[in-house]
This record gives structure tokens, sequence and C-alpha cells, in this order.
């Protein structure tokens, strides 16, 4: 468990979701932690839900934490990190989650030593199945790293990485969870053209997708392998994964990620 009070600047969708896994995975205690939102409605949203203290300035959270979440968007950190910067100092930390906003610029709108480490987190972390990747700053010190990791790990995973992978990480397991889903629905929406009931169809889509990933995080057979475990010679799955194939599903998912990392490098440049 932290010692330290959180606190989060933005309370939409990832802030939430962050708030929600630490205290759900008993990391901190709703006492430690603190939320700021401009929106009355996100805010109300939050304390209602959470049992957080919440606040429309940003800078009470500032005072109140020792390690500052800022999960606002990528084009408003600017204004929001120079707002904020006499409030954390060089005693406070402060993790971004801004898609694309390289460590450099965050520091610049800081003061001089400030201690930062960017995240890139995904939204499964609202049900302790995030997949997250961190970066420290300049001056991110390896305690810093590892109150992240623990935070980033009490649900999900968190892994460490230099800051030039984040925007390959956002582009796979930020963007991800959408494909999954688009996935999803697409294999229910087949179930249903071959006179499955809509129920029955989206359920055995679900519950497929989920036997599959738990088959692959838990077994230490490759991917190629326990794809062909399924695949008989002559078989309904060579059938499909050869229909597949001719649609360029593979490549179409890899152009996914890498029209997502693209983004995300753009965004970084403020475009």
């Amino acid at each position: 468990m932290l010692k330290q009070k959180i606190g989060i600047v933005g309370a939409g969708k990832i802030g939430s979701a962050i708030a929600r896994g630490v205290i759900r995975a008993g990391l901190v205690t709703q006492d430690q932690v603190m939320a700021s939102d401009v929106s009355d409605v996100l805010r109300q949203a939050i304390a209602t839900e959470l049992g957080i203290k919440v606040a429309s300035e940003n800078n009470k959270v500032c005072d109140f934490a020792d390690i500052v979440i800022l999960a606002v968007k990528p084009q408003i950190l600017d204004p929001v990190a120079k707002d904020m910067a006499k409030g954390l100092g060089q005693a406070k930390l402060l993790i971004s989650v801004a898609a694309g906003v390289p460590l450099s610029r965050i520091e610049a709108n800081l003061g001089p030593g400030a201690r930062v480490v960017r995240v890139m987190p995904n939204i499964p972390c609202v049900v302790g199945a995030g997949a997250s990747c961190y970066a420290g700053g300049t001056h991110a010190t390896a305690m810093d790293l590892e109150n992240v990791g623990a935070i980033l790990n009490s649900f999900g995973i968190g892994l460490p990485v230099e800051e030039k992978y984040l925007d390959a990480v956002t582009g796979l397991s930020g963007s991800g969870p959408a494909y999954v889903f688009v996935f999803i629905d697409a294999l229910a929406d087949g179930g249903v053209q071959v006179g499955l009931p809509r129920e029955v169809a989206l359920k055995l889509a679900l519950q497929t997708v989920y036997g599959a990933a738990r088959m692959a995080i838990e077994g230490a057979k490759h991917l190629g392998a326990l794809k062909d475990e399924v695949t008989s010679p002559g078989g309904t799955t060579i059938a499909g994964l050869y229909a597949l194939e001719q649609k360029g599903f593979r490549g179409a998912v890899m152009d996914a990620i890498v029209s997502a990392t693209r983004r995300s490098q753009e965004l970084g440049k403020g475009i």
C-alpha cells in the first residue's frame, strides 16, 4: 500500500479509471485520493462513485497530493501544466498520461528540477486489466519509477520502457481496446449472419476472445502453435483463416497500429 496521497487532474475516462483502479486494488484509501475537473458533472460523478475529495481548482490537488496524475487532453496540457508548476515544485511527482506529449515538453512547462514520469495507460485499467508503459523524465528518481510501477501494476501490468517507444505503445495498447471491441462486434455480427440469435452470438464472441487471451497469457506456447491446435487440415478454421488472409486482416491490424502511432507523434508536436 502506498503512503503517498494521489491527486488526479482531469476526472474523465482515464483519470477516473485510474482513481477507481488504485482504490479497488487497495493500493490507497479513499482519503488518499483527490480529483479536480472543470466539469461539475464529472466532479460529482467521481465523488459519488468513489467517495473521494474533489475540487474545481487544480492547485488544490497539488497542495493535497504527493503524486499528481495529469489526465487532460494533449491539446490543453501546456496551459494546465504551467498553471500547476508552482504548486508542484520539486517536491511533488507529476505523472502525465497525455497521449503523445514528450517529457521534454512537459518539463519545459514546469519549474527547474521538476520530477515527471510519462505514462501510457489504457482503459481496461477500470476493470483491473490495464496494459501500461512508463518512462521517467530528467529528474525522476528510482523511487518515483517504483511508485509509478506500483500504481500501474495495481490495476493490470506496468512495463518500464524508453520514452522513444511510448508512441508505439499508444498505437498498440492505448488504442488497442477499440480494435478488440470492433473485432468482438464483428464476430457477433458474423454469428448473426449465419443464423445465431444476437444474444447468443455476443456471449459466444466475448467468451471466445476472453478464453483465447487467457490461453495465450497462461500458456507457454507460441501464438502460432496455439493457432495450429485449432486448425485441422481441410477443416472449418483454416477456411475461416483463409478468408481473413484474403481480406488482408493482419495487414489491416498492423496498419491501424501504425496510423495510431503516427497520430500520437503528431499530438506530441502539437498538430
